[in-house]
């Protein structure tokens, strides 16, 4: 077989096997595109972990249900003394029954519309304190944490707050102040965003000497960019956790303090108001209902809160995405 008889076959081969291709310059841009999305993948990471999705959509209804409980029908005032028609007595510690879902208390009102208003109160109270406490204390944590000559002072500060028991801080802002819900706001939010802050100021001095923010720093960027941009999206998994945990441990406080007679007047309904009736019938087999059924509740938000969030932790580290 001849020389050219070969290079004939062997362009007709190539020709079948290989295609020029033109030049596309947004092509080549797309070349290095990535549809990665970090929400997205947290989302997917935290969807496969079926407890979490079922605790999610049971505080979902939840936390409607609260909301919306008022305004279905049939639905008793949580503060209306009810009445006996025949001995014109309250109807105190009526067991539950077809007319009282969850039975009526100690002076007469029903337990089921109380028990829904409480957990308005209470769940107010949780993620007010709790979005109080991520603003404020990621705020301030930041910039002690990246700003080098706030370090000193704020260590002091923190110190000095540190030092002083929070349980002493409650007791004295509750006898200061008249007792209200914004009282026990107040008092929750002076004390909450410290511990927030010193944990985001530990993690920022971690990685604020990176090369990274040390580039970003050189050409000038400004410092609330730096902050906001390179270092808080890696402190995402341990702040969400943080406020997810924040919340429960507020209405946890919310009950001691009511427990020691300092919370919430008992004209506002409140799962620590309900609580501190219900565990004074403890003894009494045929009332303890009055405990059982806020317990249920509290326990419901404080377990969902506590998994939620460890779960969303695990979920916001890109370490965890695929």
């Amino acid at each position: 077989m001849s020389k050219g008889t070969v290079d004939k076959l062997t362009n007709a081969i190539n020709e079948d096997l290989f295609q020029f291709v033109e030049y596309n310059e947004e092509d080549a841009k797309r070349g290095g595109y990535s549809n990665y999305s970090y929400w997205r993948s947290t989302w997917q990471v935290f969807i496969k972990n079926k407890t979490a999705v079922f605790l999610l959509i049971l505080m979902s209804v939840l936390l409607a249900f609260t909301l919306i409980q008022p305004y279905l029908p049939n639905q008793k005032s949580p503060t209306e003394i009810h009445i006996n028609p025949e001995t014109k007595l309250p109807l105190k510690n009526n067991p539950p029954n077809s007319e009282f879902w969850f039975g009526t208390n100690s002076i007469g009102q029903d337990l089921w519309s109380r028990i829904w208003s409480g957990s308005r109160t209470s769940l107010l109270i949780g993620i007010i304190v709790g979005l109080w406490e991520a603003v404020i204390g990621i705020t301030i944590g930041a910039m002690w944490g990246y700003i080098r000559w706030l370090d000193r002072p704020m260590t002091e500060i923190y110190n000095v707050i540190n030092n002083i028991p929070k349980t002493i801080i409650l007791v004295l802002m509750t006898y200061i102040m008249k007792p209200s819900l914004y009282t026990m706001i107040i008092a929750m939010g002076l004390t909450s965003w410290i511990d927030m802050a010193r944990f985001v100021r530990n993690l920022t001095v971690i990685i604020r000497d990176r090369e990274y923010n040390l580039a970003s720093k050189c050409l000038g960027t400004p410092t609330r960019r730096i902050i906001a941009r390179n270092l808080l999206p890696y402190l995402v998994s341990v702040i969400m956790l943080t406020v997810a945990l924040s919340i429960p441990q507020t209405i946890g406080y919310e009950v001691f303090l009511t427990y020691i007679g300092l919370g919430l007047p008992v004209s506002i309904p409140s799962l620590g108001n309900l609580i501190n009736e219900g565990r004074l019938l403890i003894m009494n087999a045929s009332q303890r209902y009055q405990l059982i059924f806020p317990s249920i509740v509290i326990s419901i938000i404080t377990i969902s809160f506590y998994m939620m969030g460890n779960v969303f932790s695990d979920a916001a580290d890109p370490k965890n995405h695929v």
